[in-house]
């Protein structure tokens, strides 16, 4: 009879196996082990190495989708669509399940990345957010330095919202309604185009095109130029006040949004409140939210879903698009 394993003691004696095995079966089991998990653990390691060679916006998306609960949006978004002819200079749209009646409110959303970084395609998770909540929204990437320099990206902005508001009706959008947002880098580009006039009049708009501008953690008023990033980006223009948003700030400027967190040392809370006492200060529309103990990459982590409890961004842009 072959080897008994997995014996058991009853009333101080030993009891009957409860499984019986060959002798042949030791021979076997080292290479079962082997050769099971020698793929288990590169399967592991593989997907570490995919995972970590992500963007850090790319793993945002990752954790949005796989997070616990219902998704929000499951359906595939318009992708790769042509605003010019550079290869980033292209835009995607995710669309709500139901269409309000004479079209959603678009938003349109630049990223951040020093004007250096960055991808459009890693910010799904916001396009699903925003489309799950009603509003057509538009993830747009951008020419970047040191390819290219200012004011090339905020050109590339302006291009952007021009194709959309002579195209989002196709998807069902209200090109009367349109809000443009960014985070960062893609902050400061929005806001550069919707208070200089001259970006959308290069695209024969006028600012009022825009019905209002959402500002994430945004460098508006950063001279010096402190950062190699600023320096490559923006630092050949010869007078660089006019690379600055707050030049620019105007009474009649489209109602601004700007949010940013106590904690970002990277753009500066004064950005924001400096905009912010300007603007008033002119006559102009604007709300200021400072989320306290909320960093620069956490302020656009909080649309992505299982970070939603740092700060309550996705619905002050909500309430502020509802509100227009």
């Amino acid at each position: 009879m072959g080897h008994l394993c997995g014996l058991y003691k009853r009333g101080g004696s030993i009891g009957v196996a409860f499984f019986v095995v060959g002798p042949h079966f030791h021979g076997q089991l080292q290479p079962m082990i082997k050769y099971t998990l020698i793929p288990l653990v590169l399967a592991l390691v593989g997907s570490g190495i995919w995972f970590w060679s992500k963007t850090d916006p790319q793993k945002l998306d990752f954790a949005d989708r796989i997070a616990p609960g219902a998704s929000e949006h499951n359906q595939a978004p318009l992708t790769r669509i042509a605003y010019g002819d550079d290869a980033r200079q292209k835009l995607d749209i995710y669309l709500p399940k139901q269409n309000a009646a004479g079209g959603s409110a678009v938003l349109i959303f630049f990223h951040g990345g020093s004007w250096r970084d960055g991808e459009r395609e890693g910010y799904g998770f916001l396009g699903r957010a925003f489309a799950a909540r009603g509003f057509v929204t538009v993830i747009a990437d951008y020419r970047k330095a040191p390819r290219v320099r200012f004011p090339a990206f905020v050109e590339d902005t302006a291009a952007a919202i021009a194709w959309v508001h002579a195209n989002i009706a196709k998807h069902d959008g209200d090109a009367d309604r349109i809000f443009v947002m960014g985070h960062s880098a893609g902050a400061h580009i929005t806001m550069m185009t919707a208070l200089d006039p001259q970006w959308l009049a290069a695209q024969n708009l006028t600012p009022d095109v825009i019905k209002g501008v959402i500002g994430l953690a945004g460098p508006y008023d950063f001279l010096p130029l402190t950062s190699d990033s600023s320096k490559i980006a923006l630092g050949q223009w010869p007078d660089l006040t006019e690379t600055q948003p707050i030049t620019f700030a105007r009474g009649d400027a489209p109602p601004l949004l700007l949010l940013t967190g106590d904690k970002d040392t990277v753009v500066k809370p004064r950005n924001s409140k400096i905009l912010s006492e300007k603007i008033q200060a002119l006559g102009g529309q604007q709300q200021l939210r400072i989320y306290p103990g909320v960093g620069h990459a956490d302020i656009i982590m909080a649309v992505a879903r299982p970070f939603r409890q740092k700060a309550p961004v996705v619905a002050d842009v909500v309430n502020f698009i509802n509100a227009q």
